[in-house]
């Protein structure tokens, strides 16, 4: 799968992964929200595509995000990835955006995740999840491959579901969202909530090797 979509332009690998799964564009707009006009001009490399619709498109279509990144013109360097993460989507993250702080870094994001991790098992912890987590998922519109990961994992808290260290890491991710202080201030959408999307692939991997 590695040399699937190598050397192909955003439109090209698309429209080959379209006909692979017998889709057409109105299937894809259905199952991503994104506009069918708007997947046509991608398509037709008439507009460039966001960093929401390549969530949207790899998270429907299986297609690595990096590869997505890569046939859309984001410059994507290779920097050291983080021990916790298989895939490069976090780094991907911090790659795609000139806009982020200097002081962003996946070991800051991280260093706050073990902070939290702790809190997230206190009564007061779980308290602020339970009675917090919807109505900050409602503020950022609450879709997407992201807000999908993050139900599955407020799903997954709110059962208990999985070992102890299991759910502190998955509350840990939960109350870094749920904060109010950032990394990047959140009303800079979509770039304000590229940090608590790294803190859900952190905890996301971390969990899934266990």
């Amino acid at each position: 799968m590695s040399n699937e979509f190598e050397t192909l332009s955003i439109g090209h690998l698309l429209r080959n992964t379209l006909k692979k799964h017998s889709l057409s564009m109105r299937k894809l707009s259905e199952r991503t929200d994104i506009d069918t006009a708007t997947i046509s001009r991608i398509i037709n490399n008439k507009r460039k595509a966001t960093l929401d619709h390549l969530e949207k498109f790899s998270f429907v279509l299986d297609i690595p995000l990096s590869k997505l990144l890569e046939a859309a013109g984001y410059s994507i360097e290779n920097k050291k990835e983080s021990t916790f993460a298989d895939d490069k989507t976090i780094q991907h993250l911090l790659d795609i955006s000139d806009q982020l702080s200097a002081t962003i870094s996946i070991s800051n994001v991280e260093k706050q995740l073990a902070e939290y991790k702790d809190d997230s098992q206190t009564t007061e912890g779980k308290n602020r999840i339970l009675n917090d987590f919807e109505e900050k998922l409602q503020s950022t519109g609450g879709t997407g491959p992201f807000m999908d990961q993050l139900k599955y994992l407020f799903g997954r808290f709110k059962a208990q579901n999985g070992s102890k260290r299991e759910i502190a890491i998955i509350g840990s991710a939960l109350l870094y969202f749920i904060a109010p202080i950032d990394a990047i201030p959140d009303y800079l959408f979509a770039i304000g909530y590229i940090d608590d999307a790294i803190a859900v692939q952190i905890a996301s991997s971390t969990v899934n090797k266990n």
